[in-house]
């Protein structure tokens, strides 16, 4: 397809910076999926992650694949539901643990999931308050929200609290049965 082209490990689909390839994936902007750009992929050999603000970081320069000395990982941002508790929300940790338990992805939505340049949790905190990533749907980052770094080997979970982060384990709750017998 003349419309997509590949240099340097670079994607370009009709002109803009598109993706980029690590070993066999392409991580790809997602406002580039295509059934066109995706047989494109395969037939190179290329599994395709789909990943917005990529074509964002390609434009700034970053040195993404291949060309970076640290992998990035991908990044989510999980804010509470409106419906929790509202005194759950806007607390330091201890509170949430001694209030409420543990924090449990059960009472969090995903309001982003991508690639940021960085994955520093102080930049992640100011890139989100200053200057949301396309695909943000939430609210500026906030003591409660978790951070999740992740990639193919896993990830971790930062709760946003009063100062800086907590690493934690975030775990759906375990769930308890009231078994009762009758006769």
């Amino acid at each position: 397809m003349p419309g997509i082209t590949m240099q340097n490990g670079r994607i370009s689909y009709y002109g803009n910076p598109a993706g980029y390839t690590e070993k066999n994936k392409a991580v790809v902007d997602r406002i580039f999926q295509s059934d066109d750009l995706s047989a494109w992929l395969r037939g190179r050999g290329l599994a395709a992650e789909w990943t917005d603000g990529v074509m964002e970081r390609l434009i700034a320069g970053e040195k993404l694949g291949a060309e970076t000395t640290t992998p990035l990982k991908n990044v989510r941002i999980w804010q509470l539901h409106p419906e929790v508790d509202v005194r759950m929300k806007f607390i330091s940790y201890a509170d949430m643990a001694r209030q409420f338990g543990e924090p449990c992805p059960e009472d969090y939505h995903i309001a982003y999931d991508g690639q940021l340049d960085t994955n520093d949790l102080e930049a992640i905190y100011d890139r989100f308050d200053t200057h949301p990533p396309a695909g943000f749907s939430g609210q500026a980052l906030a003591m409660s929200d978790v951070v999740e770094l992740y990639d193919g080997n896993g990830g971790d979970f930062y709760y946003t609290d009063r100062r800086g982060f907590q690493k934690i384990d975030f775990s759906p709750r375990e769930q308890t049965q009231d078994m009762k017998m009758t006769m």
